[in-house]
């Protein structure tokens, strides 16, 4: 499994960066590998709100539907319609495949540094 310590984590395995003010968002290596073969991405739309611990969209994968958990409060100001058509990507490059970007944050989950996630996922294990 892969951890980047740059990035911080929630415990329902979403990632977290912050690139010039806005929080990018993706799943995390143990999320993708978790979910196996990921077939369908549901997002939200640009300018929708999401708040922290709540489902903005789903990943349906050959084994299941999982919710998609927002690690911040904020607006949606972008998202990855790459991967309307090619979902895939997010198993393929989970840390290069982005979900949304997030502006006017204003409130976040208790996000773990890199070393805190890996614990946190080993136990899970």
């Amino acid at each position: 499994m892969l951890y980047p310590v740059e990035l911080q984590y929630s415990k329902s395995h979403e990632w977290v960066k912050v690139e010039d003010g806005v929080t990018v968002v993706g799943i995390s290596d143990f999320a993708q590998n978790a979910l196996g073969d990921v077939v369908f991405v549901n997002l939200p739309g640009e300018g929708d709100s999401v708040t922290a611990g709540d489902a903005f969209g789903d990943v349906e994968s050959v084994k299941a539907v999982s919710d998609l958990v927002s690690p911040v409060s904020g607006t949606v100001c972008a998202v990855n319609e790459d991967l309307l058509d090619a979902p895939e990507k997010l198993n393929s490059d989970p840390y290069g495949a982005w979900i949304i970007k997030v502006e006017n944050v204003d409130g976040s989950e208790e996000l773990l540094d890199a070393a805190a996630y890996e614990a946190f996922c080993t136990e899970e294990g």
